[in-house]
């Protein structure tokens, strides 16, 4: 038996429609022979090599034995929009969900979408993203199945002005979810983050707006969540990270939930928070957002953009979001911008 070799694959490097048909051919984790896949797929044998080579680089363990064929190794969950409408239940019509095998970022189409006119409600989740955008121009780095990562479309009778906040009442939203479904170690770091067990990064929150400064306006909210870090990964992330799997590890009775189902329950908390959002603006959900801050009431250095540092602690946020720092020189309110914030 050989595993597939393993290697680290570019940020843009993308999986082939044939590779992601296989795949879902091996999705029993049981072996299929080269000869089988090649006629369910009406290919050839060589094709079915070529294709499924090199997949371990995107955290797949493929093995290939000689007279058994290929089996994938915890196979990943695909996304499936049926299933994620009939965990939703109710809910379901409050949202378009579209599923992609690869996009570069959901957030740029959606974008696109959004300029077009889409609707509020559209989601479109990406199996394999190899351009996801951070915060501060960073990359998300991603396998295939290790990650949720989608946008969500919302549309708001607000103007520009009036969405200050919003990427921390995100962070509400996903701190909901996680703590519902036994996660409760998770916590968030000021402005858009949601850290795990380790304090390493476990979520990241990337806001792009459209509007005018009248309203209304339209909001694309992407979201990235590390179910599981494949080693292969983590010499492209220069920054603590945490998984779902590794805050579950050793707890009784806990385990990472399954992967559509966790898109329905955070899809059920991404609505409710921005429903409350736009009746009552962050201010509502100021208290309960700095009741999960990692870094409350600790000193912390900010990175400010012009490379100077502040250094101060961390006493909880304005009622549009932005950090309450107490510094030598006293209290000092600080937006989100271009702004780092570390602990010191």
């Amino acid at each position: 038996m050989k595993a597939v070799s393993m290697g680290a694959p570019h940020p843009c490097t993308t999986m082939k429609p044939l590779t992601f048909a296989l795949l879902r051919q091996l999705v029993d984790g049981k072996f299929h022979s080269g000869e089988m896949l090649a006629q369910r797929l009406d290919i050839s044998r060589a094709s079915v090599s070529n294709a499924l080579h090199g997949v371990a680089d995107y955290g797949l363990a493929l093995y290939s034995v000689p007279g058994r064929g290929y089996c994938l190794s915890n196979p990943p969950q695909w996304l499936d929009a049926a299933l994620i409408a009939r965990h939703l239940g109710e809910q379901a019509g409050q949202f378009q969900i579209e599923i992609f095998d690869s996009l570069p970022s959901s957030n740029t189409l959606l974008l696109q979408r959004a300029a077009q006119g889409a609707p509020s409600g559209n989601v479109l989740a990406v199996e394999l993203q190899s351009g996801g955008r951070g915060r501060l121009g960073r990359s998300w780095h991603s396998g295939l199945g290790n990650a949720l990562t989608f946008s969500l479309l919302w549309r708001f009778e607000l103007d520009l002005s009036a969405l200050s906040g919003l990427s921390l009442a995100v962070g509400v939203a996903l701190i909901r979810a996680l703590h519902a479904l036994g996660m409760t170690s998770a916590r968030l770091k000021w402005p858009n983050d949601v850290l795990g067990s380790n304090e390493g990064k476990l979520a990241g929150i990337l806001l792009e707006a459209q509007g005018d400064m009248l309203g209304p306006s339209a909001v694309v909210i992407g979201i990235g969540l590390n179910l599981s870090m494949p080693e292969q990964l983590l010499p492209q992330i220069d920054q603590p990270v945490s998984s779902l799997q590794g805050m579950v590890a050793g707890i009784p009775g806990i385990n990472v939930p399954e992967r559509n189902y966790l898109f329905a329950v955070i899809l059920r908390e991404l609505q409710a928070v921005l429903y409350e959002f736009a009746s009552n603006s962050f201010a509502a959900l100021r208290a309960e957002w700095e009741s999960h801050h990692a870094l409350h009431n600790q000193t912390v250095r900010l990175l400010l953009p012009d490379g100077r540092t502040e250094m101060g602690i961390a006493r909880g946020v304005t009622e549009n979001g932005a950090l309450i720092l107490e510094t030598v020189g006293g209290m000092q309110v600080f937006n989100a911008g271009e702004i780092g914030l570390r602990a010191s």
